[in-house]
């Protein structure tokens, strides 16, 4: 290969969500919360973060509440489950409501007999680029659920966890640098680092791990929009030539849900191909 030619990394069966189950997360029970997945092309999409999640950890033996704003969305990651044989229920949440995340970890726990498990996979950016564009009501809205919203998510669950369970948060390598020039963004992604620390000292308590998932540049249904809005986010370099799949941001939260992590927490883990570390 030349040095100016340009490596891409190629995509893996796991990459493809081709892999089959081994069985990593047999007789768990978790709750993706983000589950469902947005619409840009029907046709083309390919599969978001917390849609492939919810696949892979029932592909791989758990029990799987899948939770979403959008109750049809989620009813649809249910349907892809329950295609393949595994076992999952749809739960409809508004994580900016008390009373919806009370209800949905309860519904959770009834509905699996116990939790083992909670991926909190919500996030939003809104607004202008710069200070300059900041709108106190979109700060507040973006806030609001990408950080509130997982605190709730982890008032509520973690008094109903059991010992030796697992809080992952999908967070963003914009809470790692600055890049996506969305003030309320990268503040909230950044402080969910401070939440996750302190919902993995909380949890010690009982064995209860939390780390964080950050993912780069993701070529999901919300990335496809993401880049629309600004085109400049699809010429961004990567280092392996390539944008990830959901699926492979999935298989870094299955790592940290399944006992490969059981001496992990705290941690957050980027999965970026070095965009954060080595461009």
């Amino acid at each position: 290969m030349a040095d100016d030619e340009r490596y891409i990394r190629p995509p893996s069966a796991e990459s493809e969500g081709r892999a089959p189950g081994r069985g990593r997360m047999a007789g768990r029970r978790v709750l993706v919360v983000g589950g469902g997945q947005r619409t840009v092309d029907a046709e083309t999409d390919p599969v978001g973060n917390g849609r492939a999640m919810s696949l892979l950890l029932a592909r791989e033996g758990a029990a799987v509440a899948v939770a979403d704003r959008n109750e049809a969305s989620a009813a649809q990651t249910v349907a892809l489950i329950a295609a393949e044989g595994g076992n999952s229920v749809p739960i409809g949440a508004d994580i900016r409501h008390e009373a919806d995340v009370a209800a949905m970890v309860e519904t959770a726990v009834r509905e699996m007999g116990g939790l083992d498990g909670m991926v909190c996979n919500v996030g939003v950016g809104l607004g202008g680029l710069g200070l300059s564009a900041v709108k106190t009501e979109e700060w507040d809205q973006v806030l609001g659920i990408n950080l509130r919203g997982p605190m709730l998510c982890c008032r509520e669950a973690l008094p109903a966890m059991e010992s030796g369970g697992s809080v992952v948060f999908i967070s963003s390598i914009a809470g790692l640098v600055a890049g996506s020039r969305l003030p309320a963004y990268d503040a909230s992604k950044a402080a969910l680092g401070g939440l996750m620390r302190h919902v993995a000292l909380e949890g010690a308590r009982k064995g209860v791990r939390a780390n964080i998932v950050a993912p780069g540049l993701v070529d999901t249904p919300l990335g496809r929009a993401a880049t629309q809005g600004r085109p400049s986010r699809g010429r961004a370099p990567v280092p392996f030539g390539r944008q990830a799949t959901g699926w492979e941001v999935a298989y870094a939260a299955l790592f940290f849900l399944s006992d490969e992590s059981v001496y992990v927490t705290g941690q957050t883990l980027a999965v970026d191909s070095g965009m954060t570390g080595i461009s």
